[in-house]
């Protein structure tokens, strides 16, 4: 289950939003019965890049052993 404030993984390219598979954002917000996030999305300065809805299938929980990977936002 994924809750308010957990760090999450994106499972999709979402180009209109210039995000990709494997950015890492926070939930800032969780739907009635997990039907969907608010998820917040930032540069590693603070900057708000996205605030999106996504669902569930859009979305992973971050895995033990995985470490962040930088790369430039268009």
């Amino acid at each position: 289950m994924i809750n308010e404030l957990d760090t999450v993984v994106l499972t999709v390219d979402l180009p209109e939003s210039h995000l990709e598979t494997g950015d890492i954002g926070t939930v800032v917000f969780v739907h009635k019965k997990n039907a969907g996030y608010e998820v917040e999305f930032v540069s590693f300065t603070g900057k708000t890049l996205a605030v999106l809805s996504l669902l569930p299938a859009q979305i992973r929980r971050v895995k033990e052993l995985e470490i962040p990977h930088m790369r430039m936002v268009a």
